[in-house]
């Protein structure tokens, strides 16, 4: 008689909505076991029986042949008794205990699915919400653990007999699959009265108005990229003047058309998470010039939902596709009224967005705004908490962070909280992550400024431990965490405004840190902010703060003296160490930009001006480790009156700081060891700077750490906050 052997099983990670159960089941079917899979608060369990050899071949299997988009963090096995089980099967789920299951992103559409959407002969042709075990809404239609359908928006369209006899079919990839549907039993698209809702809002793109599209997280805003007035009018309602617009083409073959793709381009943009990939604009791209003002780039993305593919091969050119909100508001989800002024026409669906979520953005491999396709899958932390954590973040680009063990859930993108409106969006995305994954905060972080809203939401949370985090050490932490590494390190962080202890504004710091604490041991050196936040909107202020005496013909000039001297007497001039308010006086002092309507554009179009090819720099003194940003400024202006292009003059600024950061640092190893550099800060989105300066300083036998998968920016800020509350909560 064969001897049998049993095992019990429970897999911890993202292993809910990823298929991880039906190929639980095939797996144990071929190898002609016995027993279950289920999934619960806790991940999936799983109850095996069979001969010794084929079960030691299931536990080598399982994580090695696990579904692309599946994560496993761990495997706890436990030896018992067979039962006598007969056959293998997928068990109702559990609901008690406390959760530690991680909800699965948002899935771009799968090849197979594609495939029956464009042909005839399927009964999914031409459905705009195909799906399967591999693809489609996840986190946006999620409403409570375990991932079953009853616990989503799918709830209210019960499967037809076709679909059920797919979902119950272990040999379909949609055996149990959550969101499965078809024309008979799904969702519907509606656009007022018309008959063809698809048809209708291509006609309106063709006609060149404006048509809000009722995506995965929330409604865009579309109009044709190549209409000659479509995208300004779309500008003016939106109240957009500048910020650039991002763009959808059908394909790689017609995204081709509009950028450069290299190798890794093809791959962002082919990525299953299918975030707006920042790429080289082609000179004859055709998309008017409203799309993306003043920029040689555009942000590209390829379709991820099937109605995305759909209205791509009608329409038959790629469209702008943008936020559906208006200037810093959160997107519009629940319906689009308050679109209405803004748009000409409505394409909806009658499936409920439970999450709203807006669209990742990636450049050169780096992720600058994380939300659909990577939230809310969990980074995993070098240390393990202790207790509950909840870090608030920042201000601007504002994401919160909820860390259990050494998981940290990083919230999507979420905004500007100086606005109401986001700042409601921001408490109730906390209490809903709060409740989706069932953690209780008993530690609370928060950013060191005391009129931060986040950082007041913080003290008003009762019964819990507060944990102030000064904000460059957070950028530092951030860099840290989600490398890995507990640290010390030199960490280089370059942004717009930090709350400095000191009671100036820090920005160009240069720190030693680990997740505990940090050092300051350097930093640009100070000028007044003439004006306070007005010097942020107007960068010609920090021109004149940098050199008053100046010898150009600026825009300003008639208000030049007042502002030096108020700079001068201090009054409303508080002092700033920021690398972002010196890229601003650069960019002035170049007739770049003297103004700004969206945050950092100044500092984004100086790079754009800058030619790569360009190797030679300006050379900064140094005082000890105070850099002497405004060395850079007075070559930049011997140049410019010298008449030198201003491609070359923008390319050797960025090339001055990179070296003057490699020099700093080189310093900074002799005083303390190190030879482990974090780069950080919204600065550090600079793919000019970040490369200049991680190429010196790898020449100077540096280890470099940088971001990829959190951004640097204010976005990252949460996660160096709970890493650090974590820390020191171990």
């Amino acid at each position: 008689m064969t001897r049998l052997v049993g095992r019990d099983l429970r897999v911890a990670g993202v292993v809910q909505g990823v298929g991880f159960r039906p190929y639980v089941h095939r797996l144990a079917s071929r190898l002609r076991l016995s027993g279950l899979v289920g999934n619960d608060v806790g991940g999936v369990f799983i109850e095996i029986e069979g001969e010794p050899e084929l079960v030691a071949e299931f536990l080598s299997a399982l994580p090695r042949d696990a579904p692309a988009r599946a994560r496993i963090d761990r495997v706890q096995v436990t030896e018992r008794p067979p039962r006598g089980l007969l056959g293998f099967r997928i068990t109702t789920s559990r609901t008690g205990g406390p959760r530690a299951t991680l909800v699965p992103a948002d899935i771009g559409t799968c090849a197979d699915c594609l495939r029956e959407l464009f042909h005839p002969a399927d009964r999914r042709y031409r459905y705009p919400f195909v799906n399967c075990a591999h693809c489609g809404p996840r986190y946006t239609i999620v409403r409570g653990v375990p991932y079953d359908r009853a616990r989503t928006t799918m709830a209210r369209f019960p499967m037809c007999a076709a679909c059920a006899a797919e979902y119950s079919d272990p040999a379909n990839r949609r055996f149990h699959a959550e969101p499965t549907c078809c024309a008979d039993c799904g969702p519907r698209l509606l656009l007022g009265a018309a008959v063809n809702p698809l048809r209708e809002a291509v006609a309106r793109l063709h006609d060149g108005q404006v048509v809000a599209i009722k995506g995965l997280g929330g409604f865009h805003l579309a109009v044709l990229a190549a209409h000659p007035s479509a995208a300004a009018t779309l500008r003016n309602r939106k109240h957009r003047p500048d910020k650039p617009f991002a763009v959808m083409a059908a394909d790689l073959r017609q995204a081709s058309t509009l950028c450069s793709v290299d190798e890794l381009g093809a791959r962002s943009l082919t990525d299953a998470r299918r975030p707006i990939v920042l790429l080289p604009r082609l000179a004859d791209a055709p998309v008017a010039d409203a799309v993306a003002p003043n920029t040689n780039e555009l942000g590209v993305m390829l379709p991820y939902t099937p109605l995305h593919h759909l209205l791509l091969h009608e329409v038959g050119e790629p469209i702008v596709l943008t936020s559906g909100n208006l200037s810093d508001e959160p997107i519009a989800h629940r319906h689009a009224r308050s679109l209405a002024g803004v748009a000409d026409a409505v394409l909806t669906h009658d499936r409920p967005i439970r999450a709203p979520v807006d669209d990742s953005v990636v450049r050169a491999g780096q992720v600058l705004r994380r939300a659909r396709g990577y939230a809310p899958e969990p980074l995993v932390l070098p240390v393990r908490s202790a207790r509950p954590v909840l870090a608030c973040g920042a201000e601007l680009k504002n994401t919160f962070c909820l860390v259990r063990d050494e998981h940290a859930f990083l919230s999507p993108h979420i905004g500007d909280l100086t606005d109401h409106e986001t700042y409601t969006s921001f408490t109730k995305c906390v209490e809903r992550f709060r409740r989706l994954f069932g953690i209780t905060p008993r530690v609370v972080a928060h950013d060191l400024h005391p009129d931060y809203r986040s950082t007041r939401y913080a003290a008003e949370l009762p019964g819990v431990e507060l944990v102030g985090v000064q904000h460059h050490h957070a950028h530092v932490a951030s860099c840290l965490a989600e490398n890995g590494e507990t640290g010390p390190v030199i960490g280089v962080v370059f942004d717009g405004t930090g709350y400095g202890p000191d009671g100036t504004i820090w920005g160009g710091e240069f720190l030693v840190a680990d997740l505990t604490g940090y050092r300051r041991i350097g930093h640009l050196r100070q000028v007044p902010l003439p004006g306070g936040a007005a010097a942020i909107r107007q960068p010609w202020r920090m021109a004149a703060a940098y050199l008053p005496d100046v010898d150009l013909p600026v825009v300003h000039r008639n208000a030049w003296n007042p502002v030096v001297a108020l700079a001068r007497n201090g009054v409303n001039a508080p002092l700033t160490s920021s690398a972002g308010r010196l890229f601003d006086a650069a960019a002035a002092l170049l007739d770049v930009r003297d103004v700004i309507t969206y945050e950092g554009q100044a500092a984004i179009e100086l790079e754009q001006r800058a030619d790569p090819s360009t190797s030679d720099s300006y050379s900064a003194g140094t005082d000890g480790l105070v850099l002497h940003g405004e060395d850079l400024l007075r070559a930049l202006v011997a140049d410019r009156q010298a008449g030198v292009d201003v491609a070359v003059i923008a390319a050797r600024f960025h090339n001055g700081l990179a070296a003057a950061v490699v020099a700093c640092c080189a310093a900074a190893r002799e005083e303390t060891g190190l030879a482990a550099v974090a780069l950080s800060g919204g600065v550090f989105q600079n793919a000019l700077l970040l490369r200049r300066t991680a190429e010196g300083l790898r020449r100077g036998g540096f280890r470099v750490l940088t971001h990829r998968l959190v951004p640097p920016n204010d976005g990252g800020i949460s996660l160096g906050q709970a890493a650090v509350a974590a820390s020191r909560n171990r």
